[in-house]
């Protein structure tokens, strides 16, 4: 290089000097966190079997609840919110499932969903329809809310751990969030995410679920799930825990079903956990005179 070029490149990186050690730098201000006052380390084996152990100590669940649903969003350029219903949903292992909930002061029957784990029956007196078929939607509505299957209920409340065939991953990231006292008291803690993945086909691994875990006391704050190509399905969010038979649950649940375009907000009033269910509280006899719609 000629000596000419080499001394306009020295004058160069001196010229540059007073950027790099920040004269040409300003700073501004950001919202400060701090550290968990409790941080709490697992390992992947732990991890599992806290969900696990958690999941199979669930065998009937019998919960008052209070069930608000919204439609819409960014893409439609508006939402809107439903009046919130109260009502019952009763689970008992392995799969049935039953969703009653009731029209408001009138107390009448708003909606009553009851599933085996393979097919449902809905029944919406107020609007004098009835709707058959299995869990999996086949052909999608274009009302989201028509998509609706006892499956997103089940899937979305109750963490499973690992599934036969299926394998696990761990990783650690950080979340920021509000303390609860002050909102502008921002508390900056790590936080898990369980993959809880298929067996791989070929070179290829397919993700089922994602858990994000708090560190703070170890339990789940959202599951996201996907289907076959990868796409979020339904997103969860679990809050307010609360014990009930010396089991932690939370007692709100928010289900997003983003590509639904429609969220549903479960708040549990009330709830008993493993006491005996009769058969016929997932029985659901659909009234002469209702026309029923096969869902596929």
């Amino acid at each position: 290089m000629p000596i000419k070029i080499r001394q306009a490149c020295v004058v160069g990186l001196i010229g540059l000097a007073p950027a790099l050690t920040g004269c040409l730098s300003r700073t501004r201000t950001v919202p400060k966190t701090r550290v968990a006052d409790v941080i709490m380390s697992t390992s992947l084996d732990a991890m599992s079997q806290q969900i696990n152990a958690r999941y199979e100590a669930i065998q009937t669940f019998n919960a008052s609840v209070t069930v608000a649903a919204t439609t819409g969003g960014g893409l439609e350029g508006h939402e809107k919110e439903y009046t919130s219903l109260a009502g019952y949903i009763f689970m008992r292992r392995p799969s049935n499932l039953r969703v009653l909930l009731r029209v408001p002061v009138l107390g009448s029957t708003a909606m009553d969903m009851v599933s085996d784990g393979t097919n449902f029956k809905l029944v919406i007196p107020p609007r004098n329809r009835a709707m058959v078929g299995t869990n999996e939607v086949t052909q999608p509505s274009k009302n989201g809310l028509e998509n609706l299957r006892p499956s997103v209920f089940f899937d979305s409340m109750f963490v499973r751990g690992q599934g036969p065939d299926q394998i696990l991953s761990m990783t650690t990231d950080t979340r920021v969030i509000e303390s609860g006292k002050k909102k502008k008291d921002l508390i900056e803690e790590p936080a898990y995410a369980l993959q809880v993945l298929a067996q791989p086909e070929g070179n290829i691994v397919r993700t089922l679920r994602v858990i994000h875990i708090n560190s703070t006391d170890l339990l789940p704050f959202q599951q996201d799930i996907y289907n076959k190509d990868g796409v979020i399905v339904t997103r969860a969010l679990y809050s307010n825990y609360q014990m009930f038979d010396n089991i932690p649950f939370p007692t709100t649940i928010v289900i997003q079903r983003p590509r639904d375009h429609y969220s549903l907000t479960v708040t549990i009033v009330k709830l008993t956990l493993n006491q005996k269910l009769e058969d016929d509280q997932f029985e659901l006899k659909i009234p002469e005179g209702i026309p029923i719609q096969v869902m596929k």
